[in-house]
Order: structure tokens, then C-alpha cells, then sequence
């Protein structure tokens, strides 16, 4: 099929330019359905979109009671999949080929930025979603069919190199979007000193060499000539390469995500180097020689502090003078976030459950060591703080010390900072506990001999790992799942034993067998709790390159998304949300009584909502709020919405969450003037969110449940992160902040904003 002159004429591409139609080509696959086969699934998760270019397709809805509706057939020039498109939402019906049909299908990541850029296209889009919009969308979901299915979650075929440089040695990994798996690895060891050895493991077998000089750039460079040999390499040159991502241990405040590098990347990635001395130097030394050794291909920083960003102000900031808590940089940054969201992730996809719907433990063991609380996909702690220092004990980083030792150190034995900062990195931990290694199985071996110094090291290791781990169940209160990853993490039964010891009373029970034999290759997942156990209990092997390589996809294809958004330049009303609950009529009667309705007061932003006479009063366990405003109409659960000073008033701790998501959510009472009623669950503080309709989010090229950063023009121009996404034909443009934000932001009246670029697809 010659798919350029199959779709120049189709009126939804009949105003692209040639290079514009040039790149639709180039997002494209043709495909043949045969009878039967399934183009779309009703459910499936708006990920394809299709031009009809012979045959006949139908669409058709599951009425779940084995019977079905027929919607409607499609015929040749028409489109399937826009309405997921448009909205983000699952597919409301099945299209089926009736005959055999031809068609020109793309991903929707692909094609979503090049139909946003044309005015004409969205519009076609938006009219033809208005005619077809009808019935409920179920929330199954299903594969893509496999003609235009890519992994590592890319739109189209790229070849990714994973890198993570360390002080004395490199790792890294090789994938291409065929495959979930690694086509090639390889590591350099020995580096900055007398001798380096470069191995490296692909179609072909192992090779092994030496490196000369022993640099990171020079081990890169051998990397790459094995990568491109003529006899077993998987490239024909570096210039062949999509894009390199780069694990970066600490990215601050400015990234929370991750980052095509620039030279405004590279400075602050330098900047930040005392935050991390024994990481970031390295991590840019593989930066800047693969810049020299693949000019021209996408630099991108991984960073291992951006997950924990989202962290609440509670977990993030240290008890200081105010003159120095006022420094933002002067805070608690978490880290080994690339492990801890990866391991976590493939947790939920084994459990079969979404990201965002658990409280989640991750355990990352291995020479650096930390603790991530994960709650409905947001992290709500980390062991690290300022630096990858704080927390548990590690190889040779002491974990947690009180500040006044160090203190005494510096003033009493008059060590200077910088032998002490030395000390702390590379001869503390394990290695200094044990005065044998930082290893911890040669550690372990030890103790199991009767070495007592070893034996305390490990006492110490476990101890420290199982009181946080308690802590951490406590205050996500409850935990759905424990991860253990990292090197040690994954390969140490016995360790993952001694830290889950006595905690049975917790939900938390292991099962000996499984967890004895469990030692998960890299991606693998293995369940190690009993049957009875309350929290599922499981080893997931370590796969950073894996991870690292998916944000090396994601910032290069969003990087596209981002331009879309900028070219708009589209203003945005920001409305300030004030204290409010949501009822049911249940509720409704209880509180204002039997046969009571909600009575109109004020019209809202959004069209259908408003404001009611209604009030009541929020009672909590250490005050109450009064005349809080009722909206309507009335909703299938009662939901209260407060900000984070009204928490305190309250006396109670609500989590940030989307509209909905009650799960492990803390109640209250509510009074009325017939009556109360108590609440178990519902109060939240709501996540910052942004009203859209279909074709909104088309110009922007954005989908429901994606998060944006915004930008606020002003004296005090700002930029919001983690501002969700919702979209829905209903909606008006319209963003939401709670009071707390808008009185921090100093936002007047009529305020606008302007979206700055994507910061997550939903689906990532």
C-alpha cells in the first residue's frame, strides 16, 4: 500500500504541509484485518487510531449480559479509535473487521502531536467524536494489536544505550523498541586506576578486554566499538543511536523528570556535585564523552532524586532556623527513585493492579541502600535525604549519624570536613562496622564464622532496615505490598528474612520455601509471602537500565508533546477551589432531611456543576470548620475536600489525591442541620488539576490523567508541577488550586496560566 497517497487526499490530512504529511507517513503502519479480527477492544486504553482504506469494519457494545448492541459500521475513508484519542478514555465499543479491510493505523502517541499542530485536523476530529459520542466507558483494558505495538512504551522504532557511570566503574545496556530485553550489556571496571577491564555480553557471546587509558570516556568508546563491530554488533554506527540516558544521582529541585540534556542541564548537574561528590562528577564525566564519541544524538539525565520530588512538605523538610529552613535546596531529596518507581511498577503489573492504586513498600538493598512509602503512586518518603547519605546503613555511607557527632568530630578530634566527608563516603557502613568489606555477602560470610565484628555489622544492617520498614507501614497505614530490589535485595534470603523478623502482627509473613529459592533475574518478580499474609511480600530483580532507558524514550518522544504545548501559548483561568464536600443523596437526607434535594446557589466553572444553599460543618478529632459550602449535583460516594491548613485545624492527615481516588483515606464527621453522619473514608486534599475538553486537549496534544507543569506570568512568575490533567466533552478550560497554593502564589483575581510542557503521560 502506498500510504502517502492514500491519505494526501483524506480530508483529516488534506491541510498538511508536505512535511507535516511526510511525518504522518513516517507514524504510520498498514494493516490487513481478516473477518473477525478485532481492531479495537471496548475497554482498551486509547493507544490506536485508524483510517479505514477498504472493506468494512463495525462497531459494536458489550451490554454484559451476553448481548450486543451494533452501533454502527465504518466504511472506507472513515476514522476508528479518535474518540480515545481525543479524551484519553477507553474505547466505549469494539470495532470489528466484517470483510477484509485495509487500514492505515498509528499509535496515538505518534499521531496526537502532529494532529494537534493543525487547527483543521482537530477540528474534523472534535466533530466526528460529537456525532459518535454516546453510552458508558468501561474500564477493561487489552493489548495493541501487534502490527504497531513497540516496547519500552515508544511510539515508533528506536534504539536506546543505557548508561549508569560510577566512580570506578560503568554499566550499561543496549535495547532497541522490538524487544522489553536488553540486546547487549556490558560493564568497565577498575577505572581511575593502574588497570581497566571493558566485558561485554551480546548476540555474538562475551568479550573481554582491556581499557587503555583507564577512563570513562576511553570504556565508553570501547562500549561503542562493540556496539558497532562488524562481527557481532548491533549497530552500524553511534549515529544510528535514538538516544543515551544517563542515570544522574541528584537532580534537585529542578528536575522532576527526566531530561534532554543542554548545556543549562549540564551546569546544573555541575552545580549540584556537592550534593552528591561521589556521584554526579562521574555520572556527567559519561555525559560530556558521549557528547564527544554520538554528536548529535539525544543526551538524556535520568535522575535518581526525581521520583521523590512529589514527596509532601512534611517528609521534605528539616527542622531548622528559619533563616536557614528558608533555603528550598536545604531539604530532605530521597533517592534510588529509578529503582524504587521501576521495582514498584513491575510489583503492580505482577499483582495485576495499577500503579496508582496500592501502598507500596520498595526496599532497594545493595551498595547504597533506602526505603521508598508509595502511597496510590505518589512517594510519601524516602530514608535519603540532602544527600545519599541519611538513612540506612550501606556499603561504606553510614546511613543515619546524629549531627552532633560529626559536630564533636570537626571540633574535638579536629578532623577537617573535608577527610570527614571522605571517611563518611568510602570507609563507613558495612566497612567500617565490620573492618573486613562493604560487601555484604563477604560480610555476611563472616558472621556466619563467628567473626563478631561482622556479626554486629549485620545486627546493625538489619535492625536499621527493619525499623524503618515498621515505621514506613505505620504511616502509609497499611501497606499492600513489600518490594525487595537492589543487588542485595533481590540475591540475600536471609537478609530479607532477618528484616521482615516480627513483624507478623504488621500483615507481614513470609513464606521460608519461596523465599529461600527466590533470587529474581533482572525485570523477574518472585512472590516470598505466605498465602495468609496480609501485604504480598515479593523480590523483583533490579532493572535501572531498563528503566533508565523507558525515560530515555519518554523524554525524547515528550519533548514533542512539549513543543506542541508551547506553540499554543493558549491562556488558561485559574480558579481558586475553596473547602467543599461532594454528597450522596443518601447523605443529602441524612443531613438535611428525608426527601431533601440540593438546591441551586451559584453556578461553577464547569458546566452541570454548581454550588448549593447547602452547608454544614467538618468535625474532626481536634476542631471543626463551619459554613462549609455543599456542591452539586449528588455524587455515587461522599467526598470532602481541605487544604493543608485545615488539615491541622482538623486534626487529621488527608493525602494528595485525584477527585475519586478514596482508598485509605481518612474520615471525619459531618454536621447538618437534621442530623450527622460519620464518614470512614473520603477527605482529601485534592491534587492540582486541569478542566479540559476533547479538543483542548487535542490542540495541546495532552490525554486525560496526564501531568503538566504550568507556567503564571507576573511579578512573581512560577511554574506548577503536578498539575493533572482531566479530560471530559463537558468540561470547560479551567485550572484548579486550592486556597493554600493561590495565597502562597499571590494570585489575584482573574489569574491565568499557560501549560509549560508535559511532565508524565498518564500511561507511563
Amino acid at each position: 500500500m502506498d500510504i502517502a497517497s492514500q491519505l494526501q487526499f483524506h480530508p483529516l490530512f488534506a491541510t498538511f504541509s508536505p512535511d507535516a504529511l511526510a511525518e504522518v507517513v513516517r507514524a504510520s503502519t498498514a494493516v490487513t484485518y481478516q473477518p473477525g479480527d478485532v481492531c479495537i477492544r471496548q475497554g482498551e486504553a486509547g493507544e490506536v487510531f485508524g483510517v479505514l482504506i477498504s472493506g468494512k469494519l463495525e462497531a459494536a457494545r458489550d451490554l454484559g449480559t451476553e448481548q450486543r448492541e451494533r452501533l454502527g459500521t465504518i466504511e472506507p475513508g472513515e476514522c476508528f479509535g479518535e474518540m480515545s484519542l481525543l479524551t484519553g478514555s477507553p474505547a466505549a465499543a469494539e470495532v470489528v473487521a466484517v470483510t477484509e479491510s485495509e487500514a492505515v493505523v498509528f499509535l496515538q502517541e505518534a499521531i496526537g502531536p502532529l494532529i494537534a499542530l493543525n487547527r483543521n485536523a482537530v477540528q474534523l476530529l472534535t466533530r466526528l467524536m460529537a456525532r459518535r459520542l454516546a453510552g458508558p466507558r468501561p474500564q477493561a483494558t487489552s493489548p495493541r494489536p501487534a502490527a504497531v505495538t513497540y516496547s519500552l512504551g515508544a511510539s515508533g522504532p528506536m534504539r536506546i544505550l543505557s548508561i549508569s557511570c560510577r566512580r570506578d566503574d560503568l554499566r550499561y545496556s543496549y535495547f532497541d523498541t522490538t524487544s522489553e530485553q536488553a540486546l547487549a550489556t556490558g560493564s568497565a571496571t577498575g577505572l581511575g586506576g593502574q588497570e581497566a577491564v571493558h566485558t561485554h555480553r551480546g548476540p555474538k557471546g562475551a568479550l573481554q578486554e582491556r581499557v587503555g587509558p583507564p577512563t570513562h570516556e576511553a570504556a565508553l568508546a570501547a562500549a561503542l566499538d562493540a556496539l558497532t563491530a562488524a562481527d557481532g554488533g548491533l549497530l552500524g554506527s553511534a549515529a544510528e543511536l535514538s538516544a543515551i540516558g544517563h542515570r544522574v544521582c541528584h537532580g534537585g529541585l529542578g528536575f522532576n523528570g527526566p531530561a534532554v540534556v543542554d548545556e543549562q542541564v549540564l551546569e546544573e548537574i555541575r552545580r549540584l556535585a556537592p550534593l552528591a561528590p561521589m556521584e554526579n562528577p562521574y555520572n556527567l564525566l559519561g555525559i560530556e564523552a558521549c557528547r564527544k564519541l554520538a554528536p548529535g544524538v539525544a543526551q538524556v539525565a535520568v535522575f535518581d532524586t526525581a521520583f521523590h520530588l512529589r514527596m509532601p512538605a512534611a517528609a521534605c523538610r528539616y527542622a531548622l532556623p528559619q533563616d536557614l529552613a528558608g533555603e528550598v535546596e536545604l531539604r530532605r531529596f530521597g533517592s534510588h527513585g529509578i529503582s524504587h518507581e521501576g521495582a514498584a511498577r513491575a510489583a503492580c503489573a505482577y499483582l495485576g493492579r495499577n500503579f496508582d492504586t496500592l501502598k507500596i513498600i520498595s526496599c532497594h538493598l545493595g551498595t547504597g541502600a533506602s526505603l521508598t512509602a508509595i502511597d496510590h503512586g505518589r512517594p510519601v518518603d524516602n530514608t535519603m535525604g540532602f544527600t545519599p547519605m541519611e538513612g540506612l546503613v550501606m556499603a561504606t555511607r553510614p546511613g543515619d549519624v546524629d549531627p552532633g557527632l560529626l559536630l564533636y568530630l570537626i571540633a574535638q578530634r579536629g578532623i577537617p570536613a573535608e577527610e570527614l566527608t571522605r571517611r563518611l563516603y568510602t570507609e563507613s557502613g558495612l566497612l567500617g562496622l565490620s573492618g573486613i568489606s562493604g560487601d555484604v555477602l563477604t560480610v555476611l560470610g563472616a558472621a556466619d564464622e563467628g567473626n563478631p565484628q561482622a556479626l554486629l555489622a549485620m545486627q546493625v544492617y538489619c535492625h536499621r532496615a527493619r525499623k524503618y520498614l515498621s515505621a514506613y507501614v505505620g504511616l502509609l497505614g497499611g501497606v499492600d505490598g513489600i518490594v525487595f530490589t537492589g543487588g542485595v535485595g533481590q540475591n540475600a534470603p536471609g537478609l530479607r528474612a532477618r528484616i521482615c523478623q516480627g513483624l507478623e502482627w504488621m500483615g507481614i509473613v513470609l513464606d521460608e520455601g519461596r523465599n529461600r529459592q527466590a533470587r529474581p533475574g533482572a525485570g523477574e518478580v518472585a512472590e516470598i509471602s505466605q498465602s495468609q499474609s496480609r501485604a504480598r511480600v515479593l523480590a523483583v530483580g533490579s532493572s535501572e537500565d531498563h528503566t533508565i532507558a523507558i525515560q530515555a524514550v519518554r523524554a525524547v518522544t515528550q519533548r514533542r508533546v512539549t513543543d506542541v504545548i508551547r506553540h499554543q501559548q493558549k491562556p488558561i483561568p485559574i480558579s481558586v477551589s475553596a473547602h467543599h464536600v461532594h454528597l450522596t443523596q443518601e447523605h443529602v437526607e441524612a443531613l438535611y432531611g428525608a426527601g431533601r434535594e440540593l438546591t441551586w446557589y451559584a453556578e461553577l466553572s464547569q458546566p452541570g456543576q454548581f454550588a448549593c444553599n447547602e452547608q454544614l460543618s467538618l468535625i474532626g478529632p481536634k476542631g471543626r470548620i463551619d459554613h462549609v459550602r455543599v456542591l452539586g449535583p449528588v455524587r455515587p460516594e461522599t467526598q470532602v475536600e481541605i487544604s493543608r491548613t485545615e488539615e491541622f485545624k482538623l486534626g487529621i492527615d488527608a493525602p494528595i489525591r485525584m477527585s475519586g481516588d478514596l482508598d485509605g483515606t481518612p474520615g471525619l464527621t459531618l454536621q447538618g442541620p437534621q442530623g450527622q453522619v460519620h464518614l470512614q473514608r473520603g477527605v482529601i486534599c485534592a491534587m492540582r488539576h486541569i478542566h479540559m475538553s476533547p479538543a483542548d486537549a487535542m490542540e495541546f496534544a495532552v490525554r486525560d490523567r496526564d501531568t503538566v507543569r504550568v507556567r503564571v506570568p507576573g511579578e512573581r512568575s512560577l511554574v506548577f508541577g503536578d498539575v493533572a490533567v482531566r479530560v471530559n466533552p463537558d468540561y470547560r478550560l479551567d485550572m484548579h488550586i486550592d486556597t493554600d497554593e493561590a495565597n502562597a502564589a499571590e494570585l489575584s483575581p482573574g489569574a491565568v496560566g499557560y501549560l509549560d510542557s508535559i511532565q508524565q503521560r498518564a500511561s507511563a
